[in-house]
């Protein structure tokens, strides 16, 4: 297997009870590191290049980097852009090699979100690509606040866009560094009853273990972003290199050594999920 669309990989997720990590990438040691942990679990994955990591990185060598790796994994890799900030940009990431975007319009009205989304989504089918939107605002850790997906706004919008998956608000967070309190299941079960399509939970770093592994057995939450608490044992791993070896200078091997934590980090996500030997 190689590069596959959200649909690939989130269809097979819907119908047997687990979910897709959505791991958020920054760096080539990561992006290795993640495809050694799908080809160690047998497992698909999601391969997010987020706002941050394309300030760092232009659009154009991170779709190289990503479908480099893609194309010769042996389980299925989506190539995503996370947090698209407008239709152009998407545009740009399809043409790029890009097999899945997400477009972010939760902070339009809903009208505007919708029409927007529903554009992107139409530009992605024809390039043979998934895309993802959101409806209600995913907030930040000690930034800006949530504001919940009303269920029947979600039934509209996953009917008027056409997307493949649909990014709600239920309590959760981007960018926290410890579990919390757990989502609010009221709600996400509403929204469950009124729209079939997959639901992607952003900030998965910030929920439970146990109720990710849950709500992948038993509801409709086909994806996981989880990107914060990867990003922290990178950084264990970094400084546990630099102690042991307060000489090295040489880069390579700094970064090497966060390769092989990072991959079990994130075999360890692959299986809460139930991803694990899902890709054969």
């Amino acid at each position: 297997m190689t590069v596959a669309t959200l649909a690939d990989v989130l269809g097979p997720a819907m119908a047997g009870g687990y979910a897709v990590p959505g791991l958020v990438c920054l760096g080539w040691e990561d992006m290795r590191a993640f495809v050694a942990a799908a080809e160690a679990e047998r497992a698909p994955v999601i391969l997010q290049a987020g706002p941050g990591c394309r300030a760092h990185t232009p659009l154009p060598i991170l779709a190289r980097m990503l479908r480099h790796l893609a194309e010769a994994a042996t389980v299925p890799v989506v190539v995503h852009l996370d947090h698209g900030t407008s239709p152009e940009e998407c545009r740009i990431a399809l043409d790029e090699g890009f097999s899945s975007v997400m477009y972010d319009g939760s902070r339009l009205p809903l009208e505007e979100n919708i029409a927007r989304t529903a554009e992107v989504a139409e530009m992605a089918r024809r390039a043979g690509a998934g895309c993802e939107g959101e409806i209600g605002l995913v907030g930040y850790a000690g930034g800006i606040a949530s504001s919940g997906t009303d269920p029947e706004e979600a039934a509209r919008f996953a009917r008027e866009t056409g997307v493949d998956a649909m990014a709600v608000s239920v309590g959760n967070l981007h960018l926290q560094e410890a579990a919390g309190r757990g989502l609010d299941l009221a709600r996400l079960r509403a929204i469950e009853a009124v729209t079939t399509v997959p639901l992607v939970i952003h900030g998965g770093s910030g929920v439970p273990p146990e109720q990710r592994a849950a709500l992948a057995a038993g509801s409709q939450v086909c994806k996981f972003n989880i990107g914060t608490e990867l990003r922290m044992e990178f950084g264990r791993a970094l400084r546990q290199a630099l102690a042991e070896d307060p000489a090295q200078f040489d880069r390579i091997a700094i970064l090497k050594a966060t390769e092989g934590p990072l991959s079990a980090a994130a075999r360890a996500v692959m299986r809460g999920m139930g991803a694990a030997g899902r890709a054969g």
